[in-house]
């Protein structure tokens, strides 16, 4: 069976878990979780990056910072997962719902503008497969509004947009450690902080509301209740499994493009004559190869296809349901204009197996199979 996913394990992760606990401080804020955090402000030059407990905290914690209130409406795509928009409904926020490019599965921005109204307070792109958005576009509509730009880079880690990482566009980042994505810390995620004066509170907000944090670092002598906030500090445990990964991010990284090419190599005949779509990479974007779709003329030709796979051993999936037509997002939200491409574009969407470590013999046997169910 070639499974959809494997979470990867590059060999140094139960080492350093020794070494956590050895340490004798396996909670938050460790060795390793600062080694963490060091090494994404070092690669992406972003003024702090907080590791937290998932990508969803990440995005609850920047939805805290940009002060959102009840009554306030947040523009992003509805094709996303249910986190982009719980951190903004927990706030008491109105979700509104824009439709995607098709091309990139991304927000159109063209879009954003007309859905801007008083009640405006922050822009939500989703950065989808590692390939962005067009940012200059959305910080362009954003700084007129005086709006937030808060960016899901959950699938991002590695990607860039026009030289520039994903997740330091916006006012706010927010990165994803889950055992889906490229890196991996079991459960885990990451802010990044634009504005160094934004990185006080937000330290606050992430160790229960209180300044522990300056405490530790012994710029006090005592700590006390600052703020409303909550506990998003991950274990040292996740980030020293995570840190092994890190040391060897250009090899993952490496390793995945290899496959992601050779998806797109031995696919592109079919797309040539006319039986799928495969990802478009705009020229501005550098992506991770965080995934590897492929689009089939409807929703039952993409059934049909996912249970051929599945006789064969490859387990391949579909993604998304949109959130607008969600029982939640009827509640929260609101769809603004038509949806051309959300929903029947999603329908279309097919992920094939990609993970740190797939063998080459492996793809090719998947990129047979998908022929032979088009050619018989």
């Amino acid at each position: 069976m070639i499974h959809f996913n494997v979470p990867p394990v590059v060999g140094n992760e139960l080492q350093y878990m020794e070494e956590a606990i050895k340490n004798r401080k396996i909670c938050g804020d460790g060795i390793f979780t600062k080694k963490c955090s060091a090494w994404m402000e070092e690669k992406t030059g972003t003024a702090k990056a907080l590791l937290t407990t998932s990508c969803t905290h990440a995005i609850e914690m920047s939805a805290i910072l940009s002060n959102i209130q009840p009554g306030d409406e947040v523009i992003m795509p509805s094709y996303t997962f249910v986190s982009t928009a719980d951190a903004f409904v927990l706030r008491g926020a109105k979700v509104i719902f824009v439709d995607i490019r098709p091309e990139t599965m991304n927000i159109d921005e063209r879009l954003i503008e007309e859905a801007v109204t008083e009640r405006t307070k922050a822009i939500v792109p989703v950065h989808y497969a590692g390939v962005s958005c067009k940012m200059d576009e959305i910080c362009d509509i954003a700084k007129r509004h005086n709006l937030f730009v808060i960016e899901d880079a959950a699938q991002g880690v590695m990607s860039f947009y026009k030289g520039k990482p994903l997740g330091t566009l916006g006012d706010y980042g927010c990165y994803s450690f889950h055992e889906t994505k490229n890196y991996s810390m079991g459960e885990g995620g990451a802010l990044l902080i634009k504005d160094p004066k934004n990185i006080e509170r937000a330290e606050i907000i992430r160790e229960k509301g209180t300044n522990r944090s300056k405490f530790f670092r012994g710029q006090i002598d005592k700590y006390t209740w600052m703020d409303a906030g909550s506990s998003y500090l991950p274990s040292d445990l996740n980030a020293a499994y995570l840190w092994a990964q890190f040391e060897k991010a250009e090899e993952i990284l490496n390793d995945r493009m290899t496959s992601w090419n050779l998806y797109n190599q031995l696919l592109k005949e079919l797309e040539d004559q006319g039986y799928i779509v495969l990802p478009e990479i705009p020229e501005e974007c550098t992506h991770n190869a965080h995934m590897f779709y492929i689009k089939t003329k409807d929703l039952e030709e993409r059934q049909n296809l996912i249970s051929f796979l599945k006789e064969k051993g490859i387990g391949a999936v579909f993604h998304y349901i949109p959130l607008h037509s969600a029982p939640a997002g009827k509640k929260y939200g609101e769809f603004f204009g038509k949806d051309i491409y959300t929903t029947s574009e999603s329908e279309r969407l097919l992920r094939l197996p990609l993970y740190y470590g797939l063998k080459e013999q492996d793809v090719m046997y998947i990129t047979e199979q998908v022929k032979k169910f088009y050619k018989g």
